[in-house]
């Protein structure tokens, strides 16, 4: 696709909770970009989002909106188990497009989708969009000015206790073995795994070990991993959803210092060397898309390259299934 200087108008499938303040405003407040239409199957909720949204059009048949021709780009929003669905159809109507992470619930169809765009040169975004916030690249500039010297190794920690809806028994489609395979894993180490790809480079080693611990729903809820970057630095982690309290912290071994800092909880991050400790605070935007979205908009514009494409996307999807035991 050739890059573009014209105003790109989006159309949105699934227009759920992740759309009302973390991604929609943000294609709203981005220069070049307009949403002009919105999917849902429950038609009066799309009718409701539209309007509370100030946008024009709204369907109830994913089909309509991907071939409204005043359509030229869409973002998908729904559960992972519809994402190669909706996608083959958006690559087939030959525009781009940006999807909800995890790519797709397996390594299979993440690179079925990722080889429908890539066979017609589309661009085909992911919704990794801790690749493109302030307090990640601050962390990322730390680590390639060699701040702490060589790395070595990475460690991530995230353990919480099961949420009210989990202990109910209530459904939840990220807890759905049939929906999301790993569970909240797929919803949650899919940001941090994909994140420490763009900070180290693709993974050519990765095992680990898997259970249900607390039989509340369908999925898997305590992991643990090691794996290889090819750079030659080593990585662990480990990932709790029955646990009494919350944490959240990565740390990153260097020769000469560490790094801290967490994925989820807006905590300082924080950079010890030899020459003491700097905590730094840097927030997130209050659509925590927009830098993603902006990016994107740069990349259809030609002015730079998005770092979370298809392509690094089926990557991450790859070393989730070694994690989960589903050899690709």
């Amino acid at each position: 696709m050739e890059p573009t200087s014209k105003t790109i108008r989006w159309g949105i499938i699934g227009c759920g909770n992740v759309t009302e303040i973390k991604s929609g405003p943000a294609y709203q407040k981005t220069g070049g970009f307009e949403i002009v239409a919105v999917m849902r199957r429950d038609k009066e909720k799309a009718a409701d989002y539209a309007k509370r949204h100030g946008i024009k059009k709204y369907y109830s048949n994913a089909d309509e909106l991907i071939n409204d021709p005043e359509v030229d780009a869409v973002y998908i929003a729904t559960p992972p188990d519809s994402h190669k669905f909706y996608g083959l159809k958006v690559a087939l109507a030959g525009k781009p497009c940006c999807i909800e992470k995890p790519l797709a619930p397996n390594y299979e169809d993440s690179l079925a989708i990722h080889t429908a765009f890539s066979a017609k040169n589309l661009p085909l975004f992911v919704a990794y969009y801790r690749r493109s916030l302030p307090r990640f690249e601050k962390i990322k500039s730390w680590i390639d000015e060699k701040n702490i010297g060589e790395v070595r190794h990475i460690n991530w920690h995230f353990m919480r206790p099961p949420s009210t809806v989990d202990v109910s028994g209530a459904y939840n489609w990220r807890t759905d073995v049939d929906v999301a395979s790993g569970g909240y894993f797929d919803d949650l180490a899919s940001h941090g795994l994909d994140l420490f790809v763009h900070f180290f480079g693709n993974i050519n080693q990765v095992s680990g070990v898997n259970l249900n611990q607390q039989n509340l729903y369908s999925a898997k809820d305590a992991i643990a991993a090691t794996w290889l970057h090819k750079s030659g630095i080593t990585g662990t982690g480990s990932w709790n959803f029955g646990c009494q309290f919350l944490e959240d912290t990565v740390t990153i071994y260097g020769s000469k210092g560490k790094i801290t800092f967490s994925i989820f909880e807006e905590n300082d991050i924080v950079l010890e060397t030899e020459k003491g400790k700097t905590e730094l605070f840097i927030a997130h935007p209050e659509n925590v898309q927009l830098f993603h979205v902006k990016k994107i908009q740069e990349h259809l514009a030609g002015i730079s390259t998005h770092p979370s494409t298809g392509l690094s996307a089926i990557h991450t999807n790859w070393v989730m299934e070694q994690i989960m035991g589903q050899k690709s």
